[in-house]
């Protein structure tokens, strides 16, 4: 009884402070570490890595292997005998690393994000739509049209995912584009994805489609253009409608209204040869719980924390696949098929 008491104890502890583990890595992020160890170009003493540290206090300098010995553990760096060396995670945030995963890093970890959670019991008594209205008065679509520090750090981020996602769908989903003449990234904010779709795939015409304050001043080149508008009043026509980390920020109420705008872009009448249209989707599908195991449990551990997370900061939720199906069958659409090739996420093609 002893035993099961106070291995009990630990659990609670040790889900108490996971956040430590966030604040540690922004910690190693900020003191630059990451590049440190990479321009060391060999394995770093911890002696190494303090000296290279031009910014460190000298009386806090004992303290640093304290904070690597929690991130070796955490699998962020690994300690071999004559030091400390990257991982394939800590590569993800090089500064010079162009699928840096360091500027969501920043925005998840931001106290405007965070305060939310905070918050979470507060909201579940009261009648915002969000435990982020609760937090700060307003959505946080509206906070972040507002607030340049945090608009430009949600795009940062939102670019940062889009050149990894970018990287797979070109890689592995070329099929996905074939056949296509166009294309509108609906929510491509400043264009990411949309530019590597385009210099991919010259003969398609790709648009880009935001709210006019993110595209405002973004100039059109080539077979890539911008178009301000609303997804929930207006999609533009295209074969194809891509929609990349959209539908999990949106309660299924407004996930319909968007769904529908797709379908009537993609609707229109065929232009004289047989094209299959559809709807492209970059989301989670979360996993089913009874096929959840020792090897995918973490997989299906971030899907729920991210899920969490949505609900703290927008209307939205990750979903499982009957809520997919029931938004596609709701919103008119005939057939879908999912493709789990995006680890966290699936690419999902929605025919009408």
């Amino acid at each position: 009884m002893d035993k099961e008491l106070v291995e009990a104890q630990a659990h609670v502890w040790k889900h108490i402070f996971s956040y430590i583990n966030s604040m540690s890595l922004k910690c190693a992020v900020d003191l630059g570490i990451p590049d440190i160890i990479h321009n060391h170009a060999k394995p770093m003493t911890v002696t190494d890595l303090v000296a290279a540290l031009p910014t460190l206090n000298p009386t806090k300098a004992r303290n640093i292997y304290r904070l690597m010995r929690v991130l070796v553990h955490s699998g962020f760096f690994a300690q071999q005998e004559d030091g400390y060396v990257l991982t394939n995670a800590s590569r993800l945030l090089l500064a010079d690393n162009p699928l840096s995963v360091t500027p969501f890093l920043k925005v998840a970890v931001d106290p405007v994000l965070t305060k939310p959670l905070e918050l979470l019991g507060i909201w579940f008594q009261n009648n915002d739509c969000s435990p982020f209205d609760t937090a700060h008065g307003k959505t946080f679509w509206d906070y972040a049209a507002h607030d340049p520090k945090l608009f430009n750090l949600f795009n940062q981020a939102m670019a940062s995912d889009a050149r990894l996602v970018g990287r797979v769908l070109i890689d592995k989903c070329k099929g996905s584009f074939e056949g296509l003449d166009s294309l509108v990234d609906v929510g491509g904010a400043t264009g990411t994805l949309g530019k590597a779709i385009a210099d991919a795939f010259p003969h398609l015409d790709c648009t880009v489609f935001d709210l006019p304050h993110v595209v405002a001043g973004l100039q059109d080149r080539g077979n890539l253009k911008y178009v301000g508008g609303d997804m929930f009043e207006d999609v533009p026509v295209a074969d194809a409608v891509l929609l990349k980390s959209i539908f999990h920020d949106w309660n299924d109420d407004e996930c319909l209204k968007i769904l529908k705008r797709c379908k009537e872009a993609i609707s229109n009448e065929e232009k004289g040869v047989m094209i299959k249209k559809k709807v492209i989707i970059v989301d989670m599908v979360v996993m089913d719980k009874e096929k959840v195991n020792e090897e995918n449990s973490k997989t299906f551990e971030t899907q729920l924390l991210m899920d969490m997370l949505m609900m703290a900061v927008t209307t939205g939720r990750e979903r499982v696949e009957e809520e997919w199906c029931k938004l596609f069958c709701a919103a008119g659409f005939s057939e879908y098929k999912i493709f789990p090739i995006l680890g966290l996420r699936s690419l999902i093609e929605v025919y009408p």
